[in-house]
């Protein structure tokens, strides 16, 4: 160190430390050969320690406040040194500030999914994150056990090691609260709590008091958050018949303006008007419910079914048929009939192209066109 610094260190006799980095736990305060003058102040301001080493022993810890560092105020270093009241020597120590406020906006989350047991939905993996606060609660614990000889202690320093410890409690105590997992969200003030219960004594091993922690959220697997919103979209829907004869409306619509998937639209059709009664039924019975017939409204009644589609083919010059669909899109397939094969239902006034029938769009939909002459 240069004769500057020396001069410079022995003519300052305040010792004070005023922190602006808003994460510093612990500061050594700077002193040229750790020589300290007899009868410099020490400032200790609100939210701070003030801990003395000698020789690598702690000696003395002072609270907020100001003291002139003299004999009668240094007992137990001066018992250390074997002063005299009135030695009046530089001594040499080591000073360490310690602040003692909270730190708070400090993360956590679980390292991975924990494992519950749920009434619903048997065993489900969770995690959850959030924020936590602490404080120095003892300094010479926290010098000790921490920060050792660390002249610049940060919380950075130490908070993956804290997010740890927090993220492995709450796989400890999260099934332990039993707690069913649709209602986990609205208790994460109680596992809060219960979590700071829990690892506060971790803390202190530390000299670190755990003055909050927060559960900001609780993550569920993808599936159990799909049932989640399908239990309660049946729950409002409370007809499973109407919702299913709607959701089938929807399916038609849809595949109607996609030619190449209305086969799929009728057998989904089909399945959809059969299982409706049976899907109903179950329904009702897994939300404790019965399903009761529906009667439309007075002046509300639909109108019948539509026929199945019988049509007549103009095969070698003769009339076929009648064919339902299925044994339509077999001689589709086997090229008895093509687009431009000529057909006919009750109710056409003249015989028509194949091709030109929407109902036999399902029959040409997958069929490739004609190949072109050479």
């Amino acid at each position: 160190m240069a004769i500057w610094d020396k001069l410079k260190g022995e003519l300052i006799d305040i010792i004070q430390w005023l922190d602006d980095t808003n994460a510093t736990l612990l500061y050594r305060f700077p002193r040229y050969n750790n020589e300290i003058k007899y009868n410099a102040k020490l400032v200790v301001r609100e939210g701070q320690t003030a801990v003395f080493i000698n020789e690598g022993k702690l000696a003395d810890v002072f609270t907020p406040g100001t003291y002139t560092l003299e004999t009668k105020n240094l007992p137990i270093l001066a018992t250390l040194k074997g002063w005299k009241y009135g030695f009046e020597s530089p001594f040499k120590a080591e000073v360490y500030f310690c602040s003692t406020r909270q730190f708070t906006n400090l993360k956590w989350g679980t390292p991975g999914p924990c494992t519950m047991r749920d009434p619903e939905f048997g065993a489900v993996r969770v995690t959850a994150f959030g924020i936590y606060a602490m404080k120095i609660k003892d300094p010479a614990v926290f010098i000790r056990e921490i920060a050792g000889t660390d002249s610049n202690f940060s919380t950075e320093e130490i908070q993956e090691n804290l997010k740890g410890k927090i993220g492995m409690r709450v796989k400890e105590v999260m099934p332990e609260l039993k707690i069913p997992v649709i209602d986990l969200e609205s208790k994460v003030v109680t596992l809060g709590e219960m979590l700071k219960e829990r690892i506060a004594p971790a803390f202190e091993g530390f000299g670190i008091a755990l003055t909050e922690v927060q559960v900001q959220d609780v993550g569920l697997p993808e599936e159990v958050e799909r049932a989640i919103d399908k239990a309660g979209a049946m729950r409002a829907i409370g007809n499973m018949q109407t919702f299913t004869q709607y959701e089938t409306a929807n399916a038609i619509k849809d595949a109607a303006n996609n030619p190449g998937g209305l086969a799929a639209a009728g057998v989904g059709v089909g399945m959809g008007l059969g299982m409706g009664g049976q899907m109903a039924g179950a329904m009702g019975g897994m939300f404790g419910g019965q399903t009761q017939p529906q009667q439309a409204p007075a002046g509300l009644t639909p109108p019948p079914l539509p026929s199945p589609l019988q049509l007549f083919v103009a095969l070698n010059g003769q009339q076929a048929g009648p064919f339902d669909l299925p044994a339509l899109q077999q001689m589709a397939q086997s090229g008895q009939l093509t687009r431009e094969t000529l057909v006919w239902k009750q109710g056409m006034a003249a015989w028509s192209a194949a091709g030109s029938m929407a109902e036999l769009a399902v029959v040409f939909g997958t069929m490739p066109p004609s190949i072109p002459p050479a």
